[in-house]
């Protein structure tokens, strides 16, 4: 995202990013922001044609890449062994060969520089998800083409089944007249997973011919895409990171040869995850061969049957099931039958054994890290120093692919109770939504208790004037002094608990709506309430929290929003959560970037929670409060770890904390009292006292080195 706003930025309003008939394909990235930008100005066609050109872009762009490497890899192969003395010449003139090659043939294929196709992670990643397509249909709908949009929508959504708007979004469309059941086609579809699901429901039910028909067809197409896949790891990478030094020649060959070999080797993963779906399916090569023994052997086809049980136990040698088998057929085709192993799997297992040795020698003796993707990797092949790690890892795989698999069964993560009240746009805007019903009122009614208690105390929930308004006291109590309070015994243990949960509660919520599939961490979050000053609320014309963004300087005369400090540029999405609306005034309300033409308003209740994109384009106030008392808790969150929260690391902490003295003191009063009953008399269990939290701070982003940054007192809604 943060990316796509700097496109955005960069670009003029006024420039032409495509030129129609000029035979260049144009940076799909440029068309993506270019789109995005018509998109919010509500210019529906001009949107519609350059996301539609940018989603073409992109593929062409794969095309031309897995095309080139195929062809290259023809032309300028590395054939027959290097002759001493003169291999590291011959060996670099065919380096640069290939290098030439490929620059020649993208550019061709391009009309361009392959350079400038070179996009950013963060944009890579919108088009894997599928991103464009969300912008896409809702162009498409008010365009009043119905099938595209579906379409399009459908497109987005199989890749994204978290997805609570979409969801509601498709659930319109499937109500819709005039919307035909083959509008709902993914227009992404890969053809091996619709063979290989009819394969697996025709096996289940007996009908192995044709469920072989169609596994053969799966199979054959799963390799060919892993092809695919594994042509595009020898293209440009893109990490975001940057060396302090720069590697010499022969290790700077040796690093980045291991990122393509272990790129190649995850391939397996990427081509075994179902669209939608966290995890990869198990085994996924192996299994075709497996269920394709049994469908031929169940139709009679003996010699089919012993060629895929042969080749299944190129994977697993000392299958005792398989092996058994492979006797029967022996015996029933004869003697002088030959049952060798598919060419195909024989070349794809020779390819990832060399590979893997290749990336397990480099790991052991060059440093670095390797999470073999494959469950069948022989023992042997992998070194003794790294055995150990080795198996944690699959035993640590097996353990997570075990806890998605139990998700997915379950379907996607809904909200019991939980509504969407009012959507974008029906807000006016972009990346905005209201949910009602995320607290109950006894919840609402128990946050409020605390915030109370925690004003009575002297060192707490201390109130003060407002920053923003003399006519307002404003309190705020972060999660972290809500815990030590009830550490303390001043306030309610359970309700500063509730305070937490509810906030992580949102949390999960905000994170399914607008990010499903990327982790949303806590930036900031603030139990906030602000009370009207009696007797000083006649003719008021100020505002309770004057207009600006969360992440981002807004300029209402430029009708800009900077996003640079001091403004908090590393948050994401904003949220409040409301607990009450017993006064007066104290609406939210959206605005243009003028930060004067409201464009959409919301009123507080119990359990109403807002959320928006923490950015531009959502400027945002509070109308005065000017009867009564009014609290929130004011949520920011970031897609960056290391801005992570770190007080409410510790929040956490101190709570687990809390909950093991509480358990063990009502484990200590359990036991006198069993054995006051035995007639013993022991010593009278000494009542645990509430310590304060020693442990360390929990470091987060600890790969990258950074440290959270400590939030400023003036972090408030």
């Amino acid at each position: 995202m943060a990316s796509l706003l700097l496109l955005l930025a960069l670009s003029a309003p006024g420039t032409s990013l495509f030129s129609p008939g000029s035979g260049r394909l144009l940076p799909y990235d440029l068309l993506y922001a270019d789109g995005v930008r018509a998109y919010f100005a509500r210019d529906w066609p001009r949107a519609a044609e350059l996301l539609q050109r940018a989603l073409h872009s992109y593929s062409q762009l794969l095309e031309a890449r897995r095309g080139c490497q195929s062809r290259c890899r023809e032309e300028s192969g590395f054939v027959g062994p290097p002759v001493a003395p003169s291999w590291e010449t011959r060996f670099f003139d065919r380096v640069l060969q290939r290098a030439e090659c490929l620059g020649e043939c993208l550019g061709r294929r391009l009309g361009s520089e392959p350079s400038l196709h070179r996009a950013s992670r963060e944009i890579q990643e919108d088009f894997e998800q599928r991103e464009p397509y969300n912008y896409l249909q809702v162009a498409l709908f008010q365009l009043k083409k119905l099938d595209e949009a579906v379409s399009a929508a459908h497109t987005f959504f199989v890749a994204n089944p978290q997805h609570l708007q979409m969801r509601e979004d498709m659930e319109k469309y499937q109500r819709m007249a005039g919307v035909k059941l083959e509008s709902f086609r993914d227009l992404q579809a890969t053809p091996y997973w619709e063979a290989y699901k009819t394969g697996v429901q025709l096996y289940n039910v007996d009908e192995y011919l044709q469920a072989a028909v169609k596994l053969e067809e799966s199979l054959e197409e799963v390799l060919l895409a892993l092809e695919d896949c594994r042509a595009l790891c020898e293209g440009p990478q893109e990490d975001g990171t940057e060396e302090e030094m720069q590697p010499g020649l022969y290790e700077a060959i040796a690093a980045h040869y291991t990122q393509v070999l272990k790129c190649r080797q995850h391939c397996v993963l990427e081509v075994a995850t179902k669209p939608g779906q966290v995890s990869a399916t198990d085994d996924f090569i192996p299994s075709h061969l497996d269920l394709l023994q049994f469908a031929y052997d169940q139709v009679g086809n003996q010699a089919l049957a012993a060629e895929c049980a042969a080749s299944y136990l190129l994977f697993y040698p000392s299958d005792e099931l398989m092996l058994e088998k492979m006797k029967r057929y022996w015996v029933e085709l004869g003697e002088g039958a030959s049952i060798t192993a598919r060419e195909n799997i024989q070349q794809y297992v020779q390819r990832s054994l060399m590979e893997k040795k290749l990336i397990y020698y480099a790991v052991e003796h060059l440093g670095g890290t390797f999470n073999d993707p494959d469950p069948w990797t022989p023992d042997e092949l992998i070194p003794g120093s790294l055995k150990q790690k080795h198996s944690e890892n699959q035993k640590k795989q097996r353990l997570e692919n075990l806890d998605v698999g139990e998700q997915e069964q379950r379907g996607p993560f809904t909200f019991e109770g939980i509504t969407v009240t009012v959507d974008s746009h029906q807000l006016n805007g972009s990346q905005r939504v209201v949910f009602d019903r995320v607290l109950t009122d006894s919840e609402c009614k128990d946050i409020l208790r605390l915030a109370k208690a925690a004003g009575s105390t002297e060192d707490g929930y201390r109130g003060r004037q407002s920053p923003h308004t003399p006519h307002e006291r404003f309190e705020g109590l972060t999660v972290l002094k809500a815990l030590q309070l009830a550490q303390d015994g001043t306030v309610n243990w359970r309700d500063a608990k509730l305070l937490l949960h509810a906030s992580e509660k949102s949390r999960k919520i905000i994170e399914s709506y607008f990010t499903p599939g990327k982790r949303l961490h806590f930036s900031f979050t603030h139990l906030v309430c602000r009370t009207a000053v009696e007797g000083d609320q006649d003719d008021r014309m100020d505002l309770s929290h004057p207009v600006h963004a969360d992440n981002c300087l807004l300029d209402p005369e430029g009708k800009e929003c900077w996003r640079e400090p001091p403004a908090y540029v590393y948050r994401d999405y904003s949220g409040i959560l409301y607990l009450n609306d017993d006064f007066h005034g104290g609406d939210l309300f959206f605005t243009e970037l003028d930060a004067v033409t409201i464009t959409a308003q919301v009123h507080p209740k119990c359990g109403r929670l807002v959320a928006f994109n923490s950015g531009g384009e959502n400027p945002h106030g509070v109308w005065a409060v000017t009867r009564g008392r009014r609290c929130a808790i004011a949520l920011w969150y970031t897609l960056s770890p290391e801005h992570a929260e770190q007080e409410r690391m510790e929040a956490e902490d101190l709570m687990r904390q809390g909950d093991m003295e509480q358990e063990s003191s009502h484990t200590d009063v359990e036991e006198h009292m069993r054995a006051d009953h035995s007639g013993a008399s022991p010593e009278p269990p000494t009542p645990k006292g509430r310590a304060r939290s020693t442990s360390r701070r929990r470091t987060s982003g600890s790969e990258s080195g950074q440290q959270p940054q400590k939030l400023r007192a003036r972090d408030e809604f």
